[in-house]
């Protein structure tokens, strides 16, 4: 269920294989709304996966699978808990039953990005096929998933890269602007202006 303090304007739940550019994706994004407005959520640090060695990657991945199906929403009521900012980006959507979670919990709030990048561009960021991990659940299981509300392609064009933003970006404000909060709107002119740049055009 949801937090005492109610439904926020917008969830984000990004998803993608790793080194596809999702920290990258909602740090940029957080940085050009303002830590007031939004807030990056990680999965990872509650199971215990973030910023850990290669050598201990494996074994916590076996325990988050574990406490996964125990419990499937442990993780996920784990890092909404205390959260005051009204744009959440959840940065590390694993599985199916993660999706289901934030969709009964925030119900049209909720939205669905899948970064995508090649295999080319991920191994140039340092990404090597590792068993036990790029094979498991956690990395696999939305591969199938299919009906995604955003999908950012990420492959190293920068351009290409900041036009779905911006289209991302203007999607965000409509949902701050309907919010109606006086505080949230405080961005709007600023992404506005941003907005403008990037499209070549004037305010």
């Amino acid at each position: 269920m949801a937090p005492q303090g109610g439904t926020p304007p917008l969830v984000l739940l990004f998803s993608g294989k790793r080194k596809s550019g999702k920290d990258f994706l909602t740090e940029a994004l957080q940085s050009r709304l303002g830590a007031d407005i939004c807030a990056i959520l990680r999965l990872s640090e509650t199971s215990g996966r973030q910023h850990l060695k290669e050598a201990y990657r494996r074994d916590m991945i076996r325990w988050g699978e574990e406490k996964h199906r125990a419990d499937p929403g442990f993780f996920c009521r784990k890092i909404v808990e205390g959260v005051s900012q009204p744009i959440w980006l959840v940065s590390d959507t694993r599985r199916v039953s993660d999706i289901q979670w934030f969709r009964e919990a925030y119900g049209a709030a909720m939205q669905t990005v899948r970064v995508f990048a090649s295999e080319q561009s991920r191994q140039q960021r340092g990404w090597v096929f590792t068993p036990g991990v790029d094979d498991a659940e956690s990395e696999c299981g939305l591969d199938d998933f299919g009906d995604f509300d955003w999908v950012i392609e990420n492959h190293g064009d920068e351009q290409h890269l900041e036009e779905q933003l911006a289209n991302l970006l203007k999607f965000v404000h409509s949902r701050l602007y309907l919010s109606g909060s006086r505080s949230e709107l405080g961005v709007l002119g600023w992404a506005w202006g941003w907005l403008c740049r990037m499209w070549g055009s004037q305010p």
